[in-house]
């Protein structure tokens, strides 16, 4: 039972929609609320919980998404730091980090829904 391309589409929105929000803040459009880094509040966090972890529960791949995920926010959060500081233009520019982070999450999804992950069984 592999992520379908459905699936998989809703995922890169919600990490482009993560981006966005977080480039919005920095950008002095809108203020940061501690939802856009949490798991549990986070569009991106709730697809990973909802949809792929309920499918491959023992996965190294999920594993790894969370970290990365929880990298990602924690990532995010530092930059609100630096841009609450007065360091506007070093937070724009650790947005490259972020794209890192989620092109790294891409990687695991296509990954897993190609099927040539190492899943443990359930």
């Amino acid at each position: 039972m592999d992520i379908n391309t459905l699936d998989f589409q809703q995922a890169r929105i919600k990490q482009i929609l993560f981006k966005s929000q977080l480039r919005s803040v920095l950008y002095g459009v809108r203020e940061a609320d501690d939802s856009l880094f949490s798991p549990q509040g986070n569009a991106l966090g709730q697809w990973l919980s909802t949809v792929v972890k309920p499918k491959y529960p023992a996965s190294s791949e999920v594993r790894e998404a969370e970290r990365l995920l929880q990298q990602m926010f924690n990532a995010g959060r530092d930059l609100v730091s630096q841009y609450r500081r007065g360091q506007i233009e070093e937070s724009r520019r650790g947005l490259n980090q972020i794209d890192g982070y989620g092109e790294q999450f891409v990687a695991l999804m296509q990954k897993l829904g190609t099927g040539s992950s190492t899943r443990a069984a359930a």
